[in-house]
């Protein structure tokens, strides 16, 4: 993230935490530099492992308080998807992602089109929309290139995540074909 954007993500953090009547400690703020200065959608955990290099007695418990925290605060994004462990997102504005259903690498997809979409009539379920995000799901670059010839071990797992990507998109679209 640009020096300045950061800078004034920084400075929303403090305000909302000053809104809250949060103090604005040092570990939140480590944290949340810490999430501005990656370039993908990392764990807890991962956020974790970094944190300990400047803050190391702070503890994991706290690093998963601290996220959400930020994520109450509305200054990151938590990305759920099913079968893997939760994301954090430093991006707040709409955008979409393309998720790997091998490596579980994800990729910030930004199209007007996606963000324009026609919301569905859910007002008989009692249900109300606040927000949307859409998330592909297939296999990203490197784990979709062809086998090398010999046949490594990453290259006979592509082959067969691809294989099982195949069938999973088989079975969606024969279900969304049955239904009325």
């Amino acid at each position: 993230m640009e020096p300045v954007a950061k800078s004034r993500r920084i400075e929303q953090f403090e305000q909302a935490c000053r809104t809250r009547g949060l103090p604005v400690t040092t570990q939140r703020r480590t944290v949340l530099e810490m999430i501005l200065e990656r370039e993908d959608h990392p764990t807890a955990d991962q956020v974790y492992e970094q944190v300990r290099t400047r803050l190391p007695s702070l503890s994991r418990t706290s690093v998963y308080r601290i996220l959400d925290t930020l994520v109450r605060l509305g200054i990151i994004a938590k990305i759920c998807h099913p079968g893997a462990a939760t994301r954090f997102d430093p991006k707040i504005r709409q955008h979409h992602h393309l998720i790997c259903m091998h490596c579980e690498k994800i990729l910030d997809i930004e199209d007007q089109r996606l963000d324009n979409i026609t919301r569905p009539n859910v007002r008989g379920s009692g249900f109300t929309i606040h927000d949307y995000h859409i998330h592909f799901r297939g296999l990203c670059a490197d784990c979709a290139s062809p086998p090398r010839k010999g046949g490594d071990a990453a290259s006979v797992k592509a082959k067969q995540v691809r294989k099982k990507a195949a069938r999973i998109s088989k079975r969606t679209n024969k279900k969304r074909r049955s239904k009325p």
